[in-house]
């Protein structure tokens, strides 16, 4: 706080959270402390500074658990997970804080963000480094739950819309309009890298509480913000492999899996 008081920034933008779905159900209360009560008490620090003109929220679709169609922003809440439950809590704190204090907070929830430089436990770039090493990827339910897949481009062009013209107290979608099943994403990018998808994956069991789908209808901000999805999945991924190729030494060195830090 003593830096945001020193710079008296007017927009802040808040990406931090614990996240995660499987392995929230193996400390949940760890889950609860970072993305409830941290963040409740930043956000009554916050609606005290008299110069704060925007605040946005990131939190996810996962609040909305798993969707049977395109859903828009009054979606109800219907978390599944540890994680998806605090970071339902966490906006609906944010609700209250809105109608209460007119606290100026505007939310995203953007489908599955991926691009050079993303973490390697996620499922794209993950997929590329394993195909280079020639390990086998393993497949939750076998792959078959539906996502839309955004390059983190465009999800930044939609935040800082959002942050500069969006409406206090309303929330926005970032979603592509294609849905694609992990398993088909995986052969896309087997396809691309010349390997065969029954060399180099296996199926496992599900993970537990996994959406099945999450379907995010982005009319709104493509109406009011005058916002497109403009790299495609294709291109995206070309990219990714590129970049994993380009850092492939230091990349295989680093940890592959998610490592809880309470």
């Amino acid at each position: 706080m003593e830096l945001i008081r020193a710079e008296r920034p007017s927009i802040i933008a808040n990406f931090a959270a614990q996240s995660m779905v499987g392995e929230s159900w193996k400390n949940p209360d760890h889950w609860m402390m970072t993305n409830v009560v941290s963040t409740v008490r930043l956000h009554e620090r916050l609606r005290q500074l008299d110069f704060l003109d925007r605040y946005v929220h990131i939190t996810t679709p996962e609040v909305y658990g798993s969707t049977s169609g395109w859903v828009k922003e009054d979606a109800p809440f219907n978390p599944s997970t540890p994680y998806a439950v605090s970071r339902a809590a966490g906006d609906m704190s944010l609700r209250s804080y809105f109608a209460a204090y007119r606290f100026p907070v505007v939310f995203t929830r953007a489908a599955n963000v991926f691009g050079p430089g993303q973490q390697l436990y996620r499922i794209i770039p993950r997929t590329i480094l394993f195909l280079r090493l020639g390990k086998t990827l393993q497949l939750h339910g076998g792959g078959y739950a539906e996502r839309s897949f955004i390059h983190i481009r465009d999800v930044s062009d939609a935040t800082l819309r959002i942050g500069l013209n969006g409406n206090d107290g309303e929330s926005y979608h970032i979603s592509t309009t294609r849905l694609i099943a992990i398993r088909d994403l995986v052969k896309m990018i087997c396809r691309q890298m010349g390997k065969r998808f029954e060399e180099c994956t296996e199926a496992v069991g599900e993970r537990l509480g996994k959406d099945a789908a999450y379907m995010l209808d982005s009319t709104k901000l493509r109406d009011s913000l005058d916002w497109r999805d403009r790299i495609s999945l294709e291109e995206g991924i070309e990219q990714t492999i590129a970049w994993v190729d380009r850092f492939g030494g230091e990349l295989s060195t680093q940890e592959f899996n998610y490592v809880h830090k309470p």
